[in-house]
């Protein structure tokens, strides 16, 4: 993969994230799990779809259920048996206590696992668990993190090679990025 830099180049006009659509096998058991367990609300959804559905909202964003009775699970990597890895897909919320999160997660019967990121001494809970269909959950207090740009510089990326092209940062910028992206590749937790 290489990396370009892109020069005066506008970003999409976005405001945030809508939703989230999601292939389930049974919507009213997902329902249940997304207003049960992370507490959305169940929303009036348009007449003019033709397929089973729900449309979910909470948090400033939306949950769109989609139904698919028929999805194997050779058509899709998703099922519950499968084990919790938080290096998978998922979708994370933050929320405002770990522990109450683990305990309700703890009464509802529900699995679960842990993990903490730790940078320059501010730590970070996450809990993970699985929704009715096996997509990944994540719940954390990851406000803890300050956001902080790694540097005014703007790269694409292109091909299959870090390509290192001139441009107008400081030597500390480029080196910030070049590092970036090699953590990128090698990310784990």
């Amino acid at each position: 993969m290489e990396i370009e830099e892109v020069g005066n180049c506008e970003a999409l006009s976005l405001l945030s994230l809508n939703h989230v659509s999601i292939l389930c096998r049974s919507v009213w058991e997902s329902v249940r799990f997304y207003e049960e367990v992370l507490g959305f609300v169940l929303i009036k959804r348009p007449s003019s779809f033709k397929f089973n559905g729900a449309w979910l909202y909470s948090y400033g964003i939306g949950i769109h259920l989609l139904e698919n009775p028929d999805i194997d699970e050779f058509d899709t990597p998703m099922n519950e048996s499968r084990p919790i890895n938080p290096k998978d897909n998922h979708i994370s919320f933050q929320c405002t206590d770990v522990g109450l999160v683990k305990s309700r997660l703890e009464d509802m019967g529900m699995r679960y696992v842990t993990a903490v990121v730790e940078d320059g001494g501010i730590k970070v809970d996450q809990v993970f668990f699985h929704d009715p269909d096996g997509y990944m959950i994540e719940l954390c207090n990851c406000e803890n993190i300050p956001i902080v740009p790694v540097s005014s510089c703007s790269f694409k990326a292109r091909g299959q090679s870090f390509k290192k092209v001139p441009n107008k940062c400081g030597f500390i910028e480029n080196e910030m990025m070049e590092s970036l992206s090699l953590d990128m590749i090698n990310f784990s937790f």
